[in-house]
C-alpha cells in the first residue's frame, strides 16, 4: 500500500497543483469581471446623479435671469409640478426677508456666499431625510429651492435593480449619509469600492458605491469542471505512462529471456559436447585399434577394414558436427564486456521488471538501499541482470507453497572486503540436505518440470566475472543465495 501511495503521490500532487492553479485563475478572472461590472454600474450612477444636481443649478440660474415684472406673479411656483423632486420654491426681493422664518438665517448666509461665489450655494442639509436647500443670490430677486434628493434618483435610467443588486450606493456629505440602494454587504470575501464627487460645485455630494463579493459567488461550477478535466488529463497521462512502462518491461523481459535462452542453449551444448566427446573418443580409439588388429589377420579382412574405416569416418563426423554446433550457439563469454555497475541499480531494475510477478504472487520484497552508499562492482551488465533475475524468480517460485500472508523476500546489498555482496533470502520450503551438494549441477532441479539450468548458468556467469554464487539455509526456514562480485578498484 505504501509503495502504491508513493508511486501515485506524484500524480496526485500534479493534479492538485494544476487544479489549484486553474481555480485561482478562474477565480481571479471572475473577480476581475465582477469588478469591471461594478465600476461600470457605479460610473453610470455617478453620471446620472451628476446630471440631476447640475439641472438644479441650471433651474436656479434660469430663474435669476428671468427678472419677472411686478405684475408677472410668481411663475417659479409652477416648478414643483414640473420637477417632482423640487418640493418648494422661495424668492426674496432686496428689501424683503425670506418667507421661511425658521431657515431665514441659513438662507441669508447661503445667499451671501452665492453672491460672492457667483454660483448656487447650499443653505441647509438633511441627508438623513434626503432633503436640502439650494440658494442663488441675484438682483433683483434671490431664489431658494428645497430639493428631495431621494426623489432625484432617475430610476428609469438606473443600470441596477435597487431591490436585488448587491451594490450599495449612497450619497455622503459632512458626515451625513443617504442610502440610495442598500445592496448586500457582509463579512469576508472581497470588497470593491468607488467614491466620486458629483459634478456640481454647489452640491458637492460624494457618491459612494460598495460591493462585497462572497465565497459563494466564485465560479465553483467552472472550478469543478476544471478539476474534472485535469483529473481526466492526469488519468490519461497516467494510463499512457503505465502502458509505456509495461511495454518497456515486456521488451526488457523479452531481451533478457532471449539472452537467457541463448545462454541456456550454450550451457546445454557445452554439456552435450562434454558428454558426447568421451564415448566418441572411445569409439574412435576402439575402431583404430580394431583396424590395426584386423590388419594383422591374413584371412578375408577387406570388408572388415572397410567397415572399421567407415566407423572412424562417422565418428569423426559426429565430433565435427558437435564442435560446429557448439561454435555456432556457444554462450558468449561473461567477461567480454565487464564494466563498473551499481549493484543497487541492477537490483531495482530487475525488481521493476518483475513487478507484475510480485503483484500476482502477493509478495512485497524488502529492499531499501536509499540511504546506503552505492556498491560499484565489476560485472557484465546482461550477465548480472540474468543472475539477479534468476535468483528473484527462484525465490518467488519457492514462495508459491507458502501461505500468502507469510511470504517474505528480503534483498540486501553490501560490502565484504574487496567484494560487493548481494543476498536474496526467502522463507520458502528451503533446500533439502540431499539437494544442496548438487544445486549448481546442470540439469539438476528440485522443481517439477524444471530444466535445472538456471542456477548452473548463474553460477557459471558469476565465475566468469571473477565472482561466486553460493547457497545456504535461512533461519528459521527458507533459502539464502549470496552473490559475490569484485568491487571497482578505488582510484589512488
Amino acid at each position: 500500500m505504501k509503495q502504491w501511495l508513493r508511486s501515485q503521490g506524484g500524480w496526485w500532487m500534479a493534479w492538485l497543483v494544476l487544479t489549484a492553479a486553474g481555480a485561482v485563475w478562474l477565480a481571479r478572472a471572475e473577480l476581475a469581471q465582477l469588478q469591471q461590472d461594478f465600476e461600470t454600474d457605479a460610473r453610470i450612477a455617478h453620471r446620472l446623479m451628476s446630471q440631476q444636481v447640475v439641472q438644479y443649478d441650471a433651474v436656479l440660474a434660469t430663474l435669476a435671469l428671468l427678472e419677472p415684472g411686478a405684475d408677472a406673479g410668481q411663475p417659479e411656483q409652477r416648478l414643483p409640478s414640473v420637477y417632482a423632486s423640487i418640493l418648494k420654491v422661495q424668492r426674496r426681493a432686496r428689501d424683503e426677508a425670506w418667507p421661511d422664518q425658521k431657515q431665514a438665517d441659513a438662507l441669508a448666509a447661503a445667499e451671501a456666499r452665492s453672491r460672492s461665489q457667483q454660483r448656487a450655494e447650499l443653505a441647509s442639509l438633511d441627508l438623513a431625510h434626503g432633503r436640502y436647500q439650494l440658494v442663488m443670490g441675484a438682483t433683483p430677486l434671490s431664489y431658494a429651492l428645497e430639493i428631495d434628493l431621494a426623489g432625484s434618483v432617475p430610476w428609469r435610467d438606473w443600470s441596477m435593480n435597487p431591490q436585488t443588486s448587491p451594490v450599495r450606493v449612497s450619497l455622503q456629505r459632512d458626515g451625513q449619509q443617504l442610502v440610495l440602494q442598500p445592496g448586500r454587504m457582509g463579512e469576508g470575501g472581497w470588497r470593491f469600492g468607488l467614491t466620486k464627487a458629483l459634478a456640481s460645485p454647489s452640491q458637492p455630494f460624494e457618491l459612494v458605491a460598495e460591493r462585497q463579493v462572497g465565497w459563494g459567488e466564485l465560479p465553483w461550477r467552472s472550478i469543478a469542471g476544471w478539476a474534472v478535466a485535469m483529473a481526466v488529463l492526469m488519468a490519461g497521462l497516467w494510463m499512457a505512462q503505465r502502458q509505456r512502462i509495461a511495454r518497456r518491461r515486456a521488451e526488457e523481459l523479452l531481451r533478457l529471456g532471449q539472452v537467457a535462452r541463448l545462454n541456456a542453449l550454450g550451457e546445454l551444448s557445452a554439456g552435450l559436447a562434454h558428454e558426447l566427446n568421451q564415448p566418441l573418443t572411445a569409439v574412435l580409439a576402439n575402431a583404430q585399434a580394431a583396424r590395426r588388429l584386423l590388419d594383422d589377420d591374413p584371412p578375408d579382412l577387406a570388408t572388415a577394414r572397410d567397415a572399421m574405416g567407415q566407423a572412424v569416418v562417422q565418428a569423426r563426423r559426429a565430433a565435427d558436427v558437435v564442435g560446429r554446433l557448439r561454435r555456432v550457439i556457444e554462450r558468449p563469454e561473461a567477461g567480454g564486456d565487464v564494466k563498473p555497475l551499481v549493484l543497487q541499480e541492477v537490483v531495482r531494475s530487475a525488481m521493476h521488471l518483475l513487478a507484475p510477478e510480485f503483484a500476482q504472487r502477493g509478495v512485497a520484497a524488502q529492499f531499501d538501499a536509499g540511504a546506503q552508499a552505492p556498491v560499484r562492482v565489476q560485472a557484465e551488465a546482461v550477465a548480472l541482470e540474468q543472475i539477479v533475475h534468476n535468483l528473484l524468480m527462484n525465490a518467488l517460485q519457492a514462495l508459491d507453497l507458502v501461505p500468502a500472508a507469510e511470504r517474505r523476500l528480503v534483498v540486501s546489498v553490501g560490502r565484504n572486503g574487496q567484494e560487493g555482496v548481494l543476498t536474496v533470502t526467502d522463507n520458502g520450503r528451503g533446500i533439502s540436505p540431499e539437494a544442496m551438494p548438487r544445486l549448481f549441477e546442470p540439469f539438476f532441479s528440485t522443481r517439477e518440470g524444471g530444466l535445472g539450468l538456471g542456477l548452473s548458468l548463474s553460477e557459471t556467469l558469476a565465475s566468469g566475472m571473477g565472482g561466486s554464487l553460493t547457497a545456504g539455509h535461512a533461519a528459521p526456514r527458507g533459502a539464502r543465495f549470496t552473490l559475490l562480485l569484485p568491487l571497482v578498484a578505488q582510484s589512488p
